[in-house]
């Protein structure tokens, strides 16, 4: 579960909280994700369905999104409703940073934790985890 307003995300297993992470988000976290370059993160129901073990930000899991609906929606306001939104660590050039990035909100929508931490939830998630992100 993904809590954009608390700025955290929350590993359970059968129910039961597992480990929560604090993490930094798109750069205009406030309202769900509509078009591409927005800098939001979106909200609603998804899935992980895949990784990246090459990523430019060390690991990472790509979220679903967008659903159909959303495609269908941004078609219908003529605008893409942009992709890519990944679950991800630090690129290299700030891995060194570690904890302090989350002092802003500085993805393209995506939801970005230390490399540490990018390692341990590659670990633990598989693909096809659901993740709730609300707002």
């Amino acid at each position: 579960v993904l809590d954009k307003s608390a700025r955290s995300l929350t590993l359970y297993q059968r129910g039961e909280k597992v480990r929560e992470y604090t993490v930094a988000l798109g750069r205009n976290p406030v309202g769900t994700k509509t078009r591409q370059g927005d800098g939001r993160t979106p909200e609603g129901v998804y899935f992980i369905e895949g990784r990246n073990p090459r990523s430019k930000y060390h690991l990472s899991l790509r979220v679903s999104y967008p659903t159909r609906a959303q495609r269908a929606r941004a078609a219908r306001r003529g605008v893409s409703p942009g992709g890519d939104i990944m679950i991800h660590g630090l690129p290299p050039a700030f891995a060194s940073v570690g904890a302090l990035h989350r002092q802003q909100d500085w993805t393209e929508g995506c939801v970005a934790v230390t490399n540490d931490e990018i390692e341990e939830i590659w670990r633990s998630v598989p693909n096809g985890a659901w993740i709730v992100i609300r707002p």
